[in-house]
């Protein structure tokens, strides 16, 4: 089966966040909404067609998982990740996000240290210090455009007061693949330091065509398996992020009953009956739909990446390993970060995010999303090429 990803959908007037806080963000309503992270692209048929039949039935009552529920997961990440896991690992989790923040509560208590990485998903900043830990940055190096990791740095930063880790992998916004070595010294940094690591492994499922396969953090050593709590979801990758499906893997027994005792203690171990359907087919009936949809992104990404080095060679694109997310270094436009975001949005009429929310190293970018239609794709590439030279020749 051909998809379509050319389709245009209007999401105004369904809540959606990317449309409805652009007046907020913006200052405007008239841009094209290219920062929020989820698809322009229809969700999958074969996800909307699951849950209208489960709508065929009257009552919407308290549900339980499908008893295919975990085994389905446990067969998606072992033909996906080689990575030979165990039903009793897994267990719901309502969104990586709040997983995030489940964790630091759980794992440590007010004032310790945890590491980030930035630039980095900024929710890792606002989970450490709303739950009033100590946060700790280890900034990524940009080499060969793109991110690495410092380790010497990172050697530096671990206190007695330290912790947890928290790694983003594959990366965002920078979209790096982790290489297995780089994790291996990784792990074995965090080893050293004996603290513990939580993965967010989101994008896992998003590598794109080319740029090999993603390696889980907790298969690189045995100490890593032990020591990892490792988050991922269908959500991203089949574009139904509004179902809040989620997933914790935990092979430490002891370290899963710590964070499975909050999660219930919580009231927050459980989803909705949408969250277990939608994840159900997507692991069931996604991979042709996957396929497609990252040969399309990349189409996407390798357009952009040759639009602005003919057209706008001021604005330098990190190519992603994986995702739909472009980091765009606009140093040379001459403008600081703030002022880029405002002539992004006010004078080329779109809306991305502003890089300093990713943290240090975030300065003069933005982050943009390529997950629509093409023709919206090269619309957004003409209005920017517009605007940059106006301003260029106004100098």
């Amino acid at each position: 089966m051909l998809y379509n990803f050319d389709e245009i959908i209007d999401r105004k007037d369904t809540n959606a966040v990317k449309v409805e806080r652009c007046k907020a963000l913006f200052g405007t309503e008239e841009v094209l909404p290219l920062w929020v992270a989820d698809m322009d692209f229809r969700t999958p048929d074969f996800i909307l067609t699951a849950i209208r039949r489960r709508l065929e039935h009257p009552i919407l009552g308290y549900t339980v998982p499908p008893a295919n529920f975990y085994p389905i997961m446990q067969k998606w990440i072992t033909d996906h990740h080689n990575w030979d896991v165990k039903c009793e690992w897994i267990g719901f989790l309502p969104g990586i996000v709040p997983g995030l923040a489940f964790a630091v509560q759980s794992l440590t208590e007010e004032g310790d240290e945890i590491i980030v990485q930035p630039p980095v998903y900024y929710p890792f900043f606002h989970v450490v210090q709303n739950n009033h830990r100590t946060l700790v940055y280890n900034q990524l190096k940009e080499e060969n455009g793109k991110y690495v990791m410092d380790f010497e740095d990172l050697e530096q930063k671990f206190t007695a007061k330290t912790r947890l880790l928290i790694l983003c992998n594959p990366h965002n916004p920078g979209g790096r693949v982790w290489t297995r070595k780089e994790l291996e010294q990784f792990a074995a940094v965090c080893e050293k330091h004996q603290v513990t690591i939580i993965s967010d492994e989101i994008h896992a499922d998003m590598v794109l065509p080319g740029n090999g396969v993603h390696t889980p953090l907790a298969t690189v050593s045995e100490w890593a398996e032990n020591n990892t709590v490792t988050f991922m979801a269908p959500t991203k990758v089949f574009n139904m992020p509004g179902l809040i499906s989620s997933e914790y893997i935990i092979p430490n027994a002891k370290l899963r009953h710590r964070f499975a005792e909050f999660l219930e203690a919580s009231e927050m171990n459980s989803g909705n009956i949408f969250a277990y359907i939608g994840a159900v087919a997507a692991y069931e009936s996604g991979e042709e739909w996957r396929v497609q949809m990252l040969d399309y992104v990349k189409a996407n990404i390798d357009f952009v990446k040759d639009y602005l080095e003919k057209n706008i060679p001021q604005i330098v694109a990190m190519i992603p390993e994986a995702s739909f997310l472009v980091w765009l270094n606009c140093k040379d436009l001459g403008m600081e970060t703030d002022e880029l975001h405002k002539f992004f949005s006010l004078e080329a009429g779109l809306g991305l995010n502003k890089g300093t929310v990713f943290g240090p190293g975030g300065e003069y970018h933005l982050r943009l999303n390529v997950a629509c239609a093409r023709k919206v794709l090269e619309q957004a590439m003409k209005q920017l090429k517009d605007a940059v030279e106006k301003i260029v020749g106004s100098r």
